[in-house]
């Protein structure tokens, strides 16, 4: 049996108010593709469908016909909610959708759920957890100690018959972490202060495929049938150098698993340059990628550039974000540490010319100087 392990769609996402709708729908047929070329049988998302609790009506409907061309392809779907997904609205129909082969599991109701697939090496069972945070699970087990969301996971498990004869697989959309091990993490996440939220690797370990979801970057966690699938698509630009892909599982017999990472190409990628602005609009330059990326342009440039956004937005369309990048910006660690003590002994005019130093590594000179003294005056006597 060949399964597809996805996650993460956050469909209806957009990036500095830039709607993504149309590089997920490009990004979904390139997954229809695969699932038919690769002759997948089962399909499953762990988790965070949408980036919003009340999606948009345009994501909706990209979900909806997503679901229907696996169904008319006659593949099975497996659907979890995670953290951003509303798990009522997401569960809706899922009655209905079981005898079309779709099912979702958006609210944890105090068992874990799991459905029996068959072929000809046996059962196959994929248990499905929905994110839970430790209130969620507490009122169903009442004498369990539950405070933190790893107690919540052992304790769904521990509470859980797992036939380790067969063949297990669990979907879970937590940040599951190990000991030991870093996981990498973009912006594009929710993350918690603290690891308040870690869930601990060995909880898993009766089953033989973790399908995760929740971290954005593709990665095996401790053993390569452990894995987050990541996102399908960059969805900040702390994920430029990331290189997107999907796991495709091959299971025949208990002891033999194999996974290919099938990369996705989106319709457009994200970047970031950098350089003189000259440099930026040179065409030698800007032919060396696509200019319809999405782009986080560094400008470099010593001097201020009059309308660098939309000389740059001549040249890529789809510029996100600009960042000055030089001498003026460069803040030395030191003098942003300065202790509570230096700066209460301070005046107002000195504070004021540390904190220009800082911005632009330049000394205020005196015109400006008299400026500053003459606007703490006034100040001083508006407040007395």
């Amino acid at each position: 049996m060949k399964l597809m392990h996805l996650s993460d769609l956050h469909l209806g996402k957009n990036i500095f108010e830039e709607s993504m709708i149309d590089d997920q729908r490009y990004i979904l047929d390139v997954i229809i593709d695969i699932v038919i070329k690769r002759d997948i049988d089962v399909v499953m998302i762990a988790g965070d469908v949408y980036d919003k609790v009340v999606p948009s009506v345009e994501a909706v409907n990209l979900f909806s016909s997503f679901l229907t061309r696996l169904y008319k392809l006659g593949k099975k779907t497996f659907v979890i909610a995670g953290n951003h997904d509303s798990k009522d609205r997401l569960s809706f129909g899922n009655e209905l959708f079981i005898d079309n082969g779709v099912f979702i599991e958006g609210v944890f109701n105090g068992k874990l759920r799991h459905e029996v697939l068959e072929d000809d090496y046996g059962n196959i069972n994929i248990y499905m957890l929905p994110f839970v945070k430790p209130v969620d699970v507490r009122k169903y087990f009442l004498e369990e100690s539950i405070s933190t969301y790893n107690d919540a996971i052992k304790c769904i498990i521990d509470n859980t018959s797992v036939n380790l004869d067969e063949r297990n697989i669990i979907m879970v959309h937590q940040f599951v972490t190990a000991s030991g091990v870093d996981v990498l993490r973009s912006d594009s996440e929710v993350i918690s202060l603290g690891g308040i939220d870690n869930v601990d690797v060995s909880n898993f370990s009766k089953f033989d495929y973790v399908a995760m979801g929740h971290v954005h970057g593709a990665q095996r966690l401790t053993r390569d049938t452990i894995r987050y699938a990541g996102s399908p698509l960059k969805y900040s630009f702390s994920e430029v150098n990331q290189k997107k892909s999907v796991p495709i599982i091959e299971f025949n017999d208990k002891n033999d698993i194999s996974i290919e990472l099938v990369s996705l190409k989106p319709i457009r990628d994200m970047r970031v340059i950098k350089g003189n602005i000259s440099d930026l609009l040179d065409k030698k330059f800007y032919m060396l990628g696509n200019r319809d990326d999405y782009i986080n342009a560094i400008v470099t440039d010593s001097d201020y550039v009059v309308d660098a956004i939309g000389k740059l937005r001549c040249v890529y369309k789809n510029i996100l974000r600009l960042e000055y990048r030089n001498a003026r910006t460069i803040i030395s660690n030191d003098k942003i540490n300065d202790d509570s003590s230096s700066v209460k002994e301070k005046s107002p005019l000195e504070l004021f010319k540390s904190f220009y130093k800082e911005q632009n590594n330049i000394e205020l000179d005196s015109k400006r100087e008299k400026l500053v003294l003459r606007i703490i005056k006034e100040v001083s006597d508006e407040t007395n």
